[in-house]
């Protein structure tokens, strides 16, 4: 029982702002294996609200969200002095230069287009990101 403790205390916590619920469905659960708690926000004002309320060590993002698109959620984001510091991982479907450009503008640690990346590619860049 106390290893279990142990273990819950140091799970890394990743916050998945997506509005597409099958992808948020099976990137958590893939996710979830591999030992992580996901939280999960399908739109941008719920998303910056559960940043700054759940303080995730990473945060995978869309940028085509309803009511408050990506790039406001990462300007809102970085803006905000107690959440600032948690690495931003873009996971999109925009893949025009100037969209991934203005995302790092913004403060992203990395710019992932969907269609480019597998499952498996996509936790590789999330370990490698968070630390693990």
């Amino acid at each position: 029982m106390v290893n279990f403790a142990y273990k819950i205390k140091f799970m890394k916590k990743i916050l998945f702002i997506e509005d597409e619920s099958t992808l948020q469905k099976t990137l958590g659960t893939v996710l979830t294996k591999e030992g992580y708690q996901v939280v999960s926000a399908l739109d941008g004002e719920i998303g910056f609200r559960m940043a700054k309320k759940e303080k995730p060590d990473l945060i995978l993002l869309d940028l085509i969200l309803p009511k408050m698109n990506g790039f406001d959620v990462l300007k809102s984001i970085k803006a905000e002095e107690t959440i600032k510091e948690i690495p931003i991982i873009v996971l999109t479907n925009l893949e025009s230069m100037e969209d991934i450009q203005k995302a790092l503008d913004l403060g992203a640690a990395t710019y992932l287009v969907k269609a480019n990346y597998s499952l498996e590619e996509v936790l590789e860049k999330i370990n490698k990101t968070i630390n693990v």
